[in-house]
């Protein structure tokens, strides 16, 4: 372990403390938990960087830019999600035999304004929201606890993408299953493009609008 100062030790123990409380505790906030758990973690990296806070995070001004987000993150967002449909989804529901749960998205099905709204809501709550969470926070902390090697990071992917599969739960194993591998290919982009948190948070939202225009469509 690096190293840290209680002062930077203290600070990530208390906040994943107020996010898992966001996330199990009595009171449910639907597509908001996310949304006030990245609010939580953009404060206490304020608390621990100052002015570095969104840096620290992976929000590197000159990685924003048209060619980044707008022209490579879509067509990896649609590799991914072709790779998805058609090798991941079938490859690992024929292994538990158990069919994704995607009820949650059925009352979208042909409803324009619903639709849209849920858009808004999924950008905001996982394309920012589980971005910066598990990628720009979880991540970056692992590795500045266990450093970079090649252990650290297959470690680092595994366990803080294994709970990110884990979270989504109510699309059942199978869903979890996917989403792990989904994440950890993601978190894998993050990593061999020196955490750019921009690039991951374009990819993760595009792969969801590819989503969620397909549930609108009604094609699955």
């Amino acid at each position: 372990m690096n190293n840290m100062t209680s002062r930077q030790f203290i600070i990530p123990l208390i906040t994943l403390i107020v996010i898992c409380f966001l996330w199990f505790g009595p009171i449910y906030l639907g597509f908001f938990t996310n949304i006030i758990a990245s609010i939580v973690v953009i404060v206490a990296n304020y608390i621990e960087y100052k002015q570095n806070a969104f840096v620290e995070l992976g929000f590197k001004r000159e990685k924003l830019t048209v060619k980044n987000t707008l022209v490579l993150a879509p067509l990896v967002a649609l590799g991914l999600f072709i790779f998805y449909v058609f090798v991941l989804v079938p490859g690992i529901t024929k292994l538990t035999g158990v069919a994704i749960d995607y009820s949650f998205f059925n009352s979208i099905k042909g409803n324009l304004q619903l639709f849209i709204t849920t858009l808004l809501f999924v950008w905001a709550g996982a394309g920012f929201g589980e971005e910066i969470i598990f990628r720009g926070y979880f991540m970056r902390h692992f590795v500045k606890f266990f450093g970079e090697s090649k252990l650290s990071i297959a470690l680092n992917i595994l366990i803080i993408t294994g709970f990110f599969g884990f979270m989504h739960s109510g699309q059942g194993i199978t869903g979890q299953l996917v989403t792990f591998v989904v994440g950890s290919l993601i978190a894998l982009i993050f990593y061999l493009r020196k955490y750019d948190l921009w690039f991951v948070i374009s990819v993760h939202g595009f792969f969801n609008t590819f989503a969620l225009t397909c549930f609108y469509l009604e094609l699955v």
